[in-house]
């Protein structure tokens, strides 16, 4: 039993984010979620005491484990020692490149959840099965015109095909969070619309949910200096106005894309 495991140390959990998955028909789906073939490398970020580490490595030609916690690390040597299957990087996840990888399954430190998945984005991998609080993955399935659509759903929709394919329970977690879990599958695919300059969309998208109750228009001339247009009262005339009258949480991720590519080319054009 999993829960053994957590005796056996004398780990508590609860520190940084600590909630250990111990729910073992959870951790099995998890993992047949993932169909992993034998020739495939895996990522495991915040690997805890291994329980889905061991799950992982049977099926993987190699699981990359990702611990800060040393003494997590120490638990992860002493269960699994010294294999060509399993490569423990002792490191906090922001601070670390990330070696050449398939597929992702993770129960994510939920804190930094936001900046894990962009890191993540900008790798080049095949499948993702994640572990999100449940409200963070509502925010990332989203879309447009309904109360979770957000910054997050639009940068999601540019990287990735992203679904929830199960909820999980609190009591599936030694100890219990304070909050509902979701496991999330990410597709990465090409984006379904063109970009001209990929920083300057993602950080208009930034720019204008950052005052989501202000329509498009009022957001833009406020962010003037932060999207490099100096001249955009007189330039945002130009713009289609339509889309100019709604509000960040009713434009499709297209019609961000439309718009910032507008904008982009008239400042390289300034």
């Amino acid at each position: 039993m999993v829960r053994d495991i957590l005796r056996k140390y004398g780990i508590r959990g609860g520190n940084h984010d600590q909630h250990f998955l111990v729910d073992e028909r959870m951790l099995d789906r998890i993992v047949e979620a993932a169909d992993i073939q034998p020739d495939e490398v895996v990522l495991e970020i915040g690997a805890g005491i291994g329980n889905l580490t061991e799950r992982l490595m049977p099926r993987a030609k190699k699981v990359i484990a990702i611990e800060r916690d040393t003494n997590l690390v120490d638990v992860l040597v002493n269960r699994f020692g010294e294999t060509e299957k399993l490569e423990i990087i002792h490191a906090n996840v922001l601070d670390v490149d990330f070696p050449k990888f398939d597929k992702v399954v993770s129960n994510l430190p939920y804190s930094i959840s936001s900046e894990i998945t962009f890191k993540l984005f900008k790798y080049k991998f095949n499948l993702g099965i994640l572990m999100y609080q449940y409200e963070f993955a509502e925010r990332m399935v989203a879309r447009a015109n309904s109360k979770d659509y957000s910054r997050l759903s639009v940068n999601t929709h540019y990287f990735a095909d992203a679904s929830i394919i199960m909820k999980v329970p609190r009591g599936a977690f030694s100890p219990p969070p304070e909050v509902l879990s979701a496991v999330v599958e990410v597709v990465p695919r090409p984006s379904p619309f063109e970009v001209f300059d990929e920083k300057y969309f993602l950080d208009f998208v930034t720019a204008v949910f950052g005052q989501r109750r202000k329509k498009m228009r009022n957001s833009i001339i406020r962010n003037k200096q932060l999207l490099g247009i100096p001249d955009i009262k007189e330039f945002i005339n130009e713009l289609p106005q339509e889309m100019l009258g709604k509000r960040p949480e009713n434009l499709e991720p297209a019609e961000f894309a439309y718009l910032a590519n507008l904008m982009y080319k008239h400042k390289q054009d300034i």
